[in-house]
Parts: structure tokens; C-alpha cells; sequence
């Protein structure tokens, strides 16, 4: 069992002020595997000092200087990559090899996005002959971040932060802390100055909410639940800081009738169960056509029977457990909600899977016949339950329902007709649509309209949430 239970705090790890043990448990087990110390006030203070403290120099360091310090974090995060995979598997019940390759990967996919970015980010321009417009930082910076992706949202936030120019203190999720703990060591191998970055570990109630209180903190970045997101604004508007939000997310899936529908199906059921379904951007709704509606539900069956569940420490392409057991029950509960309010299981359902008896591992699931009033329509479930909307009034229908949700993080859609693609991807209310299953790429701004959140993170997107604007005039 691990037993980390300090800070890393203006360039060394420390105890805290006050004594606060957690148990960090193994979704695969139950076991305990960790034990973490959760902060107070007073370890925020001391972090948030530290970064005061190194605003100052930081901030005057070159653009190019900075890059350099970014790029060792680059080749430590490669000499680091295993160790890193490690810790999310254990905490947060990733697979070791989806750990390796998108959990862990996101930390150089991100970086990259940003190096480049850098390098074409207008830093200073000439407005007129004699005003210059340049982007400098906000300053001290709270970074909170979830326990579904870790280092994924930790690079979209520190490294745009320390980028640009300001210093961070970051509190990453009490249920998922280890990754981000490993990450503090790559920061400090990469030789930030201290104070640059800082650690403290807590719950929101107590560490979230004197961060967003506090007064020597210019804004608050968060990745997590709408309902957090509400109470870090609420913490934040006393001292008008800046507020960017990464929400939750009901992401639409829509399917039309001259689409590649196998494909299109067994893409979206997998892209669903993806990270056990614990993703934001995850496409919940699959919305389709009538005409081909009952043939997809019978595709979506298929390839939901074909998800295989496993073990975190085994190789292979399967799913893992849920985080944790609030997370369990949240799933269960909205399983049976959803066949109390009259949606059709197709496959799946309540409880753990055939062959488990411990671990929060949740059964692969698929409703049919949902209409989008329903709970499960609805709500953002978090876990690996797929929800399917027949539609049989053309795109007017399909786009009524998909923006019918308070939600607006992502979208997918399929269809064999490039106008209508394009047609109906501009009126999804959306931060990002993606058609045919089409990639994105590092670098590209990523975040919702609604209560999906503010602001964009990744590349110049990134980089302008954590800068000022400044117009110098200037006459001799």
C-alpha cells in the first residue's frame, strides 16, 4: 500500500498543517491501496504564498525560456510514462493498456498542442503605429481537476497555465490523487522554479472552496460536475476572478438512415463503453432514423454483448470497474430508474457482470425505446449505459432532440451525404461535432456550450483562457 501523504509545495514535499488521513481505494478490489493526507485553509494558504512568490519572476521569463522547461517536461513524461499508466489504473480502474496508451498519452499528446502553439501564439502585436496590443498572465491560477481522465485534465491545465506565464496551484480529485502526485515529481524533475507549480490534496467542500475564495488567486480552472462547477462560481464572484469550467456533458449521437449503419453502431456503442462510459464527451444519446431503428437496436445489442469487462492489471481490450463505489450506485440507481420509467433493456442491466463478485465493475448496457423526457435521457449517467432515440421526422427532428438537453460538450453524427453533414453539424448546439467518426487534433479547443461549461481548453484556446489583455499606448 502507498502512503503519500505530503504536498509538494513551493518546490519540496511537505506535511500538512494538520493531520487528515484518506483511504485511496482500488476499484478493481475494493481494497484500500493509498493513503493521501486531505489539506486545509492553511495548506492552501501556504501554496497559494508560494505561487504569489514566484508570480513575479515567472511571468517575466521569456516565452522561449519557458518552452524549454516545457520541453524537458516532455522527455521526463516519456522516461515516466509507465509509472504514470500505473497510478490511474490503480486509482481510477483504467485497463494498464488504455492507461498507456490514451490516459497516460494524453500528457505528450497535450503538450504537443501546446509547444506548437506557442510558437504562433501572438504574444505581442502592433495594433496601430504607436499601440501594441500584448497578452500577459492572469497570474496565481487554482487548477481543479476530476478523477475520470486525470492527467488528461491536468495537462490541459497546468501546462497552458505555466505557458503563458502564470503559477498554479492544483487540487486534483481525492478519489483519483496518485496520477497527479507523479505528475508534481515530473514537474519538479523537469527543474520548474519553486513555487512555480504547487499540490495539495482535499475535498471540495474544504480545499475546492478556499481556493475559490481565496483572495491572492486570480482565477479558478475546473474540470468535474455541473453542480461543483456552480459552487467554485459562486466561491469565485466575491473577488471577480476569472472562472473557466469543464462540465458534464449529454452528448448526441445521431444516425441517419443512408449512414454506414454498421459502423456507424458498433462505433458508437464502443465509443460509449469507452473508459467504462466515465467520460464527459461520451456519445449517451444515440439518436436514429426510423426507417433503420430496429436494426440498430439489434447492432447496439451485438456489439454491447461484445464489451468484455476485466481486471485493470490485465492486457487486452476490455473495460474496467466504475472509480468508485458512489459511482457504482449512481449507475445502478439509473439503471433501475430507466426500467421503472418504461425504456426497454435490450442487454445488460443491474448489478456486476457474470463472474464478479467484488469491485464496482458495472454490466454493459443498452435502453431502447427512450424518449428524451426520461431520467436517463436526461442525466449525465457516467458509466457504460447507452440510451436510444428513434426519430422519424428528418434532420428538423433530430436536431430538435439532440439540442433538446441542458448539455453542450459534444455531438457525433453519421450519414452518407457530405451536405447534410455539414448541414446539420452547424446546427448542433455543440462546442465540438465530430461526423463520421472523424479524429481531432492536438491542440484543438475542447469544451461546451450550456451547462457543458466556459472557455476552451487546448492550444491557442488554451493559452488565451490564462492570459490578460493589455493595449500599450505610448507618444514621445
Amino acid at each position: 500500500m502507498r502512503e503519500q501523504r505530503q504536498f509538494y509545495i513551493d518546490g519540496q514535499w511537505v506535511d500538512p498543517a494538520k493531520a487528515n488521513d484518506l483511504e485511496v481505494h482500488d476499484p478493481a478490489t475494493e481494497d484500500v491501496c493509498a493513503v493521501i493526507s486531505l489539506g486545509s485553509s492553511a495548506d492552501v494558504d501556504k501554496a497559494v504564498a508560494a505561487a504569489k512568490a514566484a508570480f513575479e519572476g515567472w511571468a517575466a521569463t521569456p516565452v522561449a525560456e519557458r518552452r524549454a522547461v516545457l520541453e524537458r517536461l516532455g522527455a521526463v513524461m516519456k522516461v515516466r510514462h509507465d509509472d504514470l499508466a500505473e497510478a490511474i489504473s490503480l486509482e481510477m480502474g483504467a485497463p494498464i493498456d488504455f492507461a498507456k496508451g490514451e490516459q497516460a498519452g494524453a500528457g505528450p499528446w497535450h503538450l504537443k498542442g501546446f509547444l506548437d502553439a506557442m510558437d504562433k501564439f501572438a504574444w505581442e502585436e502592433k495594433f496601430t503605429d504607436r499601440e501594441t496590443i500584448i497578452r500577459e498572465p492572469v497570474g496565481v491560477v487554482g487548477l481543479i481537476t476530476p478523477w475520470n481522465w486525470p492527467v488528461n485534465q491536468i495537462a490541459l491545465k497546468v501546462i497552458p497555465a505555466v505557458a503563458a506565464g502564470c503559477t498554479c496551484v492544483l487540487k486534483p480529485s481525492e478519489i483519483a490523487p496518485l496520477s497527479a502526485m507523479v505528475w508534481a515529481e515530473l514537474m519538479d524533475e523537469a527543474g520548474f522554479p519553486k513555487g512555480v507549480f504547487n499540490l495539495v490534496n482535499g475535498d471540495g467542500p474544504t480545499v475546492g472552496e478556499a481556493m475559490s475564495n481565496h483572495p491572492d488567486i486570480d482565477m479558478m480552472s475546473f474540470t468535474g460536475s455541473t453542480r461543483a462547477g456552480s459552487a467554485v462560481m459562486r466561491g469565485s464572484a466575491a473577488s471577480i476572478k476569472r472562472v473557466t469550467l469543464e462540465l458534464g456533458g449529454k452528448s448526441p449521437n445521431i444516425v441517419f438512415a443512408d449512414a454506414d449503419l454498421p459502423r456507424a453502431i458498433r462505433r458508437g456503442v464502443t465509443h460509449m463503453m469507452e473508459n467504462t462510459g466515465q467520460s464527459c464527451n461520451a456519445p449517451s444519446r444515440m439518436i436514429v432514423e426510423q426507417d433503420v431503428y430496429d436494426e440498430a437496436v439489434e447492432l447496439a445489442k451485438e456489439a454491447a454483448e461484445a464489451v468484455k469487462v476485466g481486471n485493470p492489471r490485465d492486457a487486452g481490450g476490455h473495460i474496467g470497474p466504475l472509480s468508485s463505489a458512489a459511482q457504482f450506485d449512481k449507475v445502478q440507481s439509473l439503471i433501475e430508474t430507466g426500467m421503472a420509467e418504461g425504456a426497454r433493456l435490450v442487454t445488460g442491466g443491474p448489478g456486476r457482470p457474470e463472474g464478479f463478485n467484488r469491485g464496482w465493475y458495472a454490466r454493459p448496457t443498452v435502453f431502447a425505446d427512450v424518449t428524451n423526457e426520461m431520467t436517463i435521457a436526461r442525466e449525465e449517467i457516467f458509466g457504460p449505459v447507452l440510451t436510444m432515440i428513434p426519430f422519424s421526422g428528418g434532420e428538423d427532428e433530430a436536431v430538435r432532440i439532440a439540442n433538446d438537453t441542458p448539455y453542450g460538450l459534444a455531438a457525433y453524427l453519421w450519414t452518407g451525404d457530405a451536405n447534410k453533414g455539414d448541414r446539420v453539424g452547424r446546427r448542433l448546439r455543440a462546442g465540438m461535432v465530430r461526423v463520421n467518426g472523424a479524429g481531432l487534433s492536438a491542440g484543438h479547443p475542447f469544451g461546451g456550450y450550456k451547462q457543458s461549461g466556459n472557455g476552451r481548453e487546448g492550444g491557442v484556446w488554451g493559452l488565451e483562457d490564462f492570459t490578460e489583455v493589455k493595449v500599450l499606448s505610448q507618444r514621445y
